[in-house]
């Protein structure tokens, strides 16, 4: 059975809210910023993480779908029916990869959730670079794309950079300041159509490093450097991981979670790969090679400026793709695929040994590419302390925690020894 719902329509945008499911608290309240700056009349980011939440989801999506799929349909479903918005002005907006994964059927999901629970009248757009589900896309324009661009560069270094501060501050909310701080500078930005350019990159991004490395901090203290891989939104999503960053802070951890950049660049390079190796779409290759190549410049430009303040930050893009060799294939690129294993080798030779690879339970590609390769991992690397954690409706907090806590009590005690 086909379940239909309206298209987004350009004309929709001077008056309807968009409800967004906010994936990444920093780099997405950027992304509000830019489509709001862009003509669209109201932009919310959906973060409720209720119990209700959860249930919604359940009740209309199978419970072997992804757990991300449960938790955005649920918080959908949650926010349609708070009486918060004008249902007939309102329109739910979803990302699709176009990959393998199934994430690309989300909006499948959440269509079929819509109808069943009698919101069919409620508009889905797509957002996807692939043409998928013509006729009901976000119209974007290449100033739109822009400011998302920027949105997603200025995002990640704030992200990075308030996480490595944070551990270190001698004045506690110093690091959160200063990201709200360039959070609320950069917003104004969009709204005033400065600094979205990639020429103004290279200056915003030393300014930004220098307001950080300009913070007090004591490094006396012997601290666990802690890594986070996973499932994009399982990663990133405090609600799909249950405040993981938060609780790794409140143990005394200093938090590196690889920034949203890498997972777009690894878009490209998998559409390159596809185009180069079987001839799909040449045109699109072309364009994916092109906006990797532009990506890795300024994404170079940002590490620059972070390490020229004393700050950790990855490498070029195409050294991180040279990562798994030996572990794994680059032809391994359904969900997270090779990422997970290039982003785990990269995270221990950059310091932090210590890595959690937070992911889905019953996600095929993450078990594959993410806990499949652990052993692999260690034998090159055999003081690496890696623990997957599986997050689920049926996966309880405690554990969750407890499962963390004796990985951070061997972390420990590797850096006592």
């Amino acid at each position: 059975m086909e379940y239909l719902t309206p298209g987004f329509t350009k004309e929709m945008m001077k008056d309807y809210t968009l409800l967004i499911p906010n994936m990444c608290p920093i780099q997405f309240r950027l992304i509000r910023a830019a489509l709001e700056s862009e003509g669209f009349y109201r932009v919310e980011l959906l973060g409720s993480s209720s119990s209700e939440v959860t249930q919604q989801g359940l009740r209309y999506v199978h419970n072997d779908t992804c757990y991300p799929a449960l938790i955005i349909i649920g918080q959908f479903l949650e926010a349609l029916r708070s009486g918060k918005y004008d249902l007939h002005k309102t329109a739910l907006v979803i990302s699709q990869t176009g990959g393998g994964c199934r994430a690309s059927n989300y909006i499948r999901l959440l269509r079929k959730a819509l109808v069943r629970s009698g919101y069919d009248y409620i508009p889905v757009a797509s957002f996807n670079a692939m043409g998928m589900e013509n006729g009901s896309t976000l119209p974007m324009t290449p100033k739109s794309f822009m400011k998302l661009a920027a949105a997603v560069f200025y995002g990640d270094e704030i992200f990075a950079l308030r996480n490595q501060v944070h551990a270190w501050e001698k004045n506690s909310g110093d690091a959160e300041r200063t990201a709200e701080t360039w959070l609320n500078t950069i917003d104004a930005w969009f709204r005033e159509d400065k600094n979205y350019l990639m020429t103004s990159f290279p200056k915003v991004f030393r300014k930004i490093a220098r307001d950080f490395a300009v913070i007090p901090m004591d490094r006396r203290e012997k601290k666990v450097k802690v890594g986070v891989v996973g499932e994009i939104y399982v990663k990133f999503s405090p609600t799909g991981n249950n405040n993981l960053l938060e609780f790794l802070e409140s143990e005394g951890c200093e938090v590196n979670m690889p920034g949203l950049l890498g997972y777009i660049e690894y878009c490209c390079a998998n559409w390159k790969m596809d185009s180069d190796l079987y001839g799909i779409s040449p045109r699109f290759g072309f364009l994916a090679g092109f906006a990797l190549k532009i990506m890795d410049h300024y994404g170079k430009q940002m590490s620059e400026a972070m390490k020229d303040c004393g700050f950790y930050a990855p490498d070029s893009f195409f050294e991180l793709m040279k990562k798994p060799e030996g572990i794994l294939d680059l032809g391994t690129k359904m969900g997270e695929g090779w990422l997970l294993t290039a982003e785990m080798v990269e995270l221990i030779e950059g310091g932090y040994g210590n890595i959690i690879c937070a992911q889905p339970f019953g996600c095929l590609p993450n078990h594959i590419a993410g806990k499949g390769v652990v052993s692999r991992i260690r034998e090159r690397f055999p003081e690496a302390n890696i623990t997957p954690v599986d997050y689920d409706p049926s996966a309880t907090r405690v554990n969750q925690e407890n499962r963390i806590r004796l990985m951070l009590a061997v972390a420990k005690e590797n850096m006592e020894k």
